[in-house]
């Protein structure tokens, strides 16, 4: 690991000591692997990859009152302090700043490979099992309803609608991890994606069952 990446990992952990649980330094973590696998498949700038990964939630919108240049700062700072090349950092801030959902229709037409596997990486945390796992964990973190049948989804929201949003937890699914499996940019990650999508579509089969009393034996 070079002494970059060690900095980084070093001052994300200490960044994220009291994070949310699903957005905290294991979620990082596990973008970061995915995020490394992801590279070497596509034979992009590992570097690139790394710190984006590294430094892509640390400071998520959400905790910080809307601020969406927080993270920006932060990151550009803290790389500009450890002499990171101008190109390197140009492209980390560029990924950080567009890589989100909310982003998708201000991201760039064109995206690098670096930016294509550092979105996915971040999406393929978004969705199955985990997915699952984080979706309830922001939901109870925010005190939001687990399901209410007569409040539809709304799965076309604008990004102001989408920042305001306190739907219900298995709202979320529809508004968003549902939706992550079409917009992944590469071909492991859309592989990976079928799989992870799949799980999801039989726990929400699962959960309205329960919900409905539909798997009481007569």
């Amino acid at each position: 690991m070079s002494d970059i990446i060690s900095e980084t990992v070093v001052f994300v952990k200490n960044q994220l000591k009291n994070a949310e649980a699903g957005h905290d330094w294991f979620h990082i973590e596990r973008v970061w692997k995915t995020a490394r696998k992801l590279a070497e498949k596509e034979k992009s700038n590992m570097q690139v990859v790394e710190l984006a990964a590294l430094l892509h939630d640390i400071a998520d919108p959400k905790f910080h009152n809307g601020d969406e240049t927080l993270a920006s700062r932060i990151a550009g700072d803290f790389l500009s302090k450890n002499g990171v090349d101008g190109n390197v950092k140009a492209e980390v801030l560029l990924i950080i700043e567009n890589m989100s959902f909310k982003n998708r229709k201000e991201a760039p037409k064109n995206p690098s490979i670096e930016f294509q596997v550092v979105q996915d990486a971040d999406r393929l945390d978004a969705i199955g099992a985990i997915g699952i796992a984080r979706a309830f964990t922001f939901g109870g973190f925010k005190n939001n309803i687990l399901h209410n049948p007569e409040i539809p989804p709304k799965p076309a929201m604008s990004k102001e609608e989408y920042k305001k949003s306190d739907g219900t937890t298995v709202n979320h699914f529809y508004e968003k991890l549902l939706l992550l499996k079409d917009m992944m940019n590469t071909e492991t990650a859309r592989k990976t994606a079928e799989h992870r999508h799949l799980y999801m579509e039989n726990f929400l089969k699962e959960f309205c069952r329960e919900w409905d009393a539909d798997d009481i034996s007569a």
